[in-house]
Formats: structure tokens, sequence, C-alpha cells
């Protein structure tokens, strides 16, 4: 009887453990006609997906880039809704103003038009990769190569801090902007201080999204998405290193649904958060 208390403590114990984890459970692979998509962007407003397109080289300004529509089921609504841009990466959206960063430009488009309105070079930028907007409408802007995040405000860029190493990822949130610093997520004031909330990634971060109560999504480019508590504490969710890239996510907060671009497999992938 003491020896099958004790089994089945430990077959609790082990359950409970297990259970508390979060994981993915795959719901559906967009058709694989998409060209390098590197990030998502969820719309809420009209339950659409936002996907950028590289298509060519990742630093080439070859026109042959753009910003592809999917339906919230994966199927394509719009192959070529803004063409013309060149490694378009990441996305935000602030009102009726969808940000781009494009290798060393930020592209603004009015998505009620369906056009560029806008391009605004970025002076000493070499590699912009991703931008989040604040809720007062300025956007910030990473250059992974430049260790550097930019900012723009009323149409004029400035350095906002340097000296972040292989800087990817952004998100503004509750008053702090949130950073993926290569293997490490850092927090960043006001006063542009910065504490890091979580380390030890085992590939440079890419992709980040609030999840609620200070938890996170991380992606990382070669195949692993992860999972960020409050207390720095890491999930892995998914490692599908070698199989598929897992480049900038977007997330549907209210369904907990990831969208993850595969990159070279030229798909979108959503998994349901548990």
């Amino acid at each position: 009887m003491k020896n099958f208390i004790l089994t089945i403590s430990t077959f609790l114990f082990s359950s409970s453990f297990l259970f508390g984890q979060h994981q993915l459970t795959e719901l559906w692979v967009s058709d694989k006609s998409l060209p390098i998509p590197e990030s998502v962007l969820y719309v809420p407003g009209k339950q659409e997906l936002y996907v950028s397109l590289i298509e060519g080289d990742g630093m080439e300004k070859d026109g042959k880039g753009g910003i592809a529509i999917l339906n919230m089921d994966g199927s394509l609504k719009s192959a070529d809704w803004i063409t013309g841009l060149n490694a378009p990466k990441g996305l935000a959206l602030h009102n009726e103003l969808l940000y781009i960063a494009d290798i060393d430009e930020i592209v603004v488009v009015n998505v009620t038009l369906g056009k560029v309105i806008r391009k605004i070079p970025v002076p000493n930028s070499t590699f912009l990769n991703d931008v989040t907007v604040n809720d007062f409408g300025k956007v910030f802007v990473s250059d992974t190569r430049e260790n550097k995040i930019f900012q723009l405000e009323k149409n004029v860029v400035s350095l906002y801090l340097d000296e972040v190493p292989s800087v990817n990822g952004l998100k503004f949130e509750e008053h702090y902007l949130y950073a993926l610093a290569g293997k490490e997520l850092w927090k960043i004031d006001d006063k542009r201080d910065h504490v890091v909330i979580a380390k030890d990634f085992e590939q440079g971060g890419d992709g980040l999204e609030p999840v609620g109560n200070g938890d996170f999504l991380v992606t990382c480019w070669p195949g692993l998405v992860y999972y960020v508590k409050a207390d720095g504490s890491i999930e892995k969710l998914l490692d599908v290193q070698g199989q598929m890239n897992t480049a900038d996510l977007g997330y549907h907060p209210e369904k907990k649904i990831l969208y993850i671009p595969t990159f070279n497999n030229n798909s979108v992938i959503a998994y349901q958060l548990k």
C-alpha cells in the first residue's frame, strides 16, 4: 500500500508538472505560395493577417517585396496588396497607418487606401528588422546589424538607443519598450535604462508578442518558439530547427492563436496556445 500511494503521488506530481506547461497545437498551414514571409501582423478590426514578403534577397533593393493578406483560416485574400518594396520585415499598425521596416527606410502605408503614402529614410541604418508603435504614435524600429533602435516621431527619425546587441523583435507594452537583444529580452524605460527580464534563449530572438500578465511569446528564426513568464523563466514550446524557420510571429490575444511565418518554407502556420 505504501508503494502504491508513493506511485500515485509521483504520477500526480508529474501530471501536474506536465499540465502546467504551455503547449502548441497546429491549426492550419497556408498554401506554400508566399515568397519568403518574414512577419505576420494580426489586424483585429479587419479580421485579417498582414504578411510581409521579402521574395528576393533580404538585403537587396530589388523592388520584389510586398505585403500579402491572409484570411483568418489561412486562405489567401490578396497576394499583392502592397508591391514595389525591397525586403520588408517587421510590421506595426497605428490607427490607419501601417509601418514597415524595409532595409534602411520606414515605409508607411495608408491601409484604408491600400497604398504607400511615405518612405522615410533612416540615416546610418543597414538592416532594419522589427517595428512597434506606442499609444501616441511614436514608432520604434530595430537595426540588427548596427545594434541600434531608432525612433520616428512626426516624420523625423533619430537614434533612440545604441549598443543593443543584435536587436530584433520590439514591442511597446504598458509604458515600456521591450526588445530582443541577442539571446536576451530587455525591458526599457522612458529614461532609456534597461533590465534583462529573460535570457539564455538557444538562438537570437526574432519575434516578440505579449500574452498578458507580463508574459511573452518569443520566436528565434532558426526554428524555436518560447513562452516567457513574467518572472523570467522560459518554456520551449516548439523546436523545428532544421525543418523550417520561425520568424516574426503574429498573435490573436482573444483566441490565443500564434501565426508563424516560415520564411524559406514560404508559408504561415497557425498554432493554438494551450
